[in-house]
């Protein structure tokens, strides 16, 4: 259960009801700070619709991000928006492999951009190996674009974990479909 209850639009002034435009319960809990909970959306907006970065490479390190952190609100959230974004099943069952250490048949960028999640998420950076590796395949934006995002969502499981955000009943299925290991599972 969430640590603050989830505000509807009618709960704040009409000045900040476009900010639950998505209903969403983080949304719904973060608009107890009007202004945050915009400048929240607006770098989470450009990181979507913004960002030269691929859709799948952006989707792929923010799924890592949740795996890692075994945020299930990312994970589902991440699970849908990432299949609209051309994550496949398979793209999504080989972060499981890749987080336990086992090479998956992801393309090598693909693989790249996974552990540079899980080396940010695990902190407190990505290694230098892994960053000259990645600027062999993406140019200083794509680079920064990437960190960025990673690092945003880094922050986002952190602040769900902190909240106590609950998955709604429309991403539940998400989640069943592609269970993050239990606590006690190796990844």
């Amino acid at each position: 259960m969430a640590r603050l209850p989830y505000l509807d639009r009618t709960d704040l002034a009409p000045a900040d009801q476009d900010l639950l435009v998505r209903d969403i319960n983080l949304m719904k809990a973060l608009v107890h700070s009007p202004n945050g909970a915009r400048a929240f959306a607006g770098l989470g907006g450009w990181i979507r619709h913004g960002s030269r970065l691929d859709p799948r490479l952006r989707e792929l390190a923010i799924l890592q991000v949740g795996h890692v952190a075994r945020a299930p609100y990312e994970w589902s959230h991440h699970v849908k928006i990432g299949r609209d974004a051309g994550v496949s099943d398979d793209d999504i069952r080989a972060i499981a492999e890749e987080s336990a250490g086992r090479v998956s048949p992801l393309e090598p960028l693909a693989r790249l951009v996974l552990l540079a999640a899980r080396e940010m998420t695990a902190g407190p950076a990505i290694t230098a190996t892994t960053f000259a590796a990645l600027g062999q395949h993406l140019d200083a934006e794509l680079l920064t674009d990437l960190v960025m995002t990673i690092a945003f969502y880094v922050g986002v499981v952190r602040l769900l974990a902190s909240l106590e955000i609950d998955v709604e009943a429309d991403y539940a299925p998400w989640l069943a479909a592609f269970p993050l290991p239990g606590e006690d599972t190796p990844a």
